[in-house]
């Protein structure tokens, strides 16, 4: 397990995190296209989203941002440590490939080998000249049921990389599809499941993959609260219901994915926040106590980045969830 996690503003202590984690960020990005303007969080927006990030932090001592801006997706790095030096709130930087649509042209014909030896290149080097070092994998993408031949490239090359450097890794699955196809092909490269974290599966209606996924050790992201027009949050609080009751809570990662400027407060969109403000007291409302609501949004994130058991000196046993209400919390959501 590692104590330390690597910020874009230097290492920091496991322990020190003492607050809740945002497991699937973006603060500075570039996704947009003709068809699409607004899939960007650029400089013009990067103090409107350090101010977003510093209310949260004093009003829920918002701790620590998983920046899953990798490689293609127009990260930057130098904005993201102005925006945690300016907001307070520590950030841990990405690498990777997102989807085949976004792939750049170093993934074309590019071996499974060259790929790899080019993340653990940055992973130990830093991200650009005097870049900070990425402290997770992520976000790598598929975009259909199964990955096509360049993404399973760049699955395979991200989880030889994570086995080599040590760090996890998250996924991007296209609307939730493809989580156990990715699960097959990062473990085939060696990586073990408590490393992954299969991302936006509170898009996927199906019960029975998330418990599929949680079972086999790997985490299961509901990272796109918040975004009502993928789907409604009373499915995704049904769908968190459920795999809480299975008795995989250890096995939860909580995020907003922010993506877009539009999304951002200041233009009238849920931030950073909704998180906080909105799901987690329907969530509380449901039967969820405060130790269950530490281990989604503080422990587990940082069990999933460290690779440990437990987090901040709170060992959680595997298969095991905090004891929840006697009535279960299923039920008690179901009669609101």
């Amino acid at each position: 397990m590692n104590s330390l996690l690597r910020t874009v503003t230097g290492p920091l202590s496991v322990t020190a995190v003492r607050g809740p984690v945002l497991a699937h960020e973006h603060l500075a990005l570039d996704l947009s296209r003709p068809t699409d303007r607004t899939a960007s969080l650029t400089a013009r927006h990067a103090l409107a989203v350090a101010n977003e990030l510093a209310g949260l932090r004093r009003q829920f001592d918002l701790s620590l941002v998983v920046e899953l801006t990798c490689r293609g997706m127009g990260r930057d790095p130098a904005a993201l440590a102005r925006i945690s030096w300016a907001s307070g709130v520590a950030v841990v930087a990405g690498t990777g490939w997102y989807h085949e649509a976004f792939h750049p042209a170093e993934v074309e014909g590019a071996s499974v080998e060259k790929l790899a030896d080019r993340l653990v290149e940055e992973i130990d080097g830093g991200m650009g000249a005097d870049g900070p070092s990425p402290g997770v994998i992520g976000e790598v993408g598929s975009h259909g049921d199964r990955p096509s031949e360049p993404e399973v490239r760049t699955l395979t090359a991200a989880a030889r990389a994570a086995v080599t450097t040590g760090l996890s890794l998250a996924t991007h699955a296209q609307l939730g599809r493809g989580g156990l196809a990715q699960l097959d092909v990062l473990t085939a490269a060696g990586l073990e499941p408590r490393r992954i974290s299969i991302g936006h599966q509170d898009l996927f209606d199906d019960a029975t993959v998330h418990r599929e996924l949680a079972a086999a050790g790997a985490y299961v992201a509901f990272d796109t609260v918040g975004k009502e027009s993928y789907q409604s949050d009373a499915t995704r609080l049904r769908l968190l219901l459920a795999l809480l009751e299975a008795g995989h809570a250890d096995r939860v990662l909580l995020s907003c994915d922010i993506s877009r400027h539009s999304y951002l407060v200041g233009e009238g969109g849920h931030g950073y926040g909704h998180l906080f403000r909105s799901f987690v007291p329907r969530l509380r409302a449901a039967g969820a106590d405060d130790e269950l609501i530490d281990l989604l949004t503080r422990r587990n994130p940082l069990r999933f980045l460290t690779g440990g058991d437990g987090a901040a000196g709170q060992p959680v046993r595997r298969g095991a969830t905090v004891p929840l209400p006697e009535s279960g919390l299923a039920e008690r959501e179901a009669s609101a």
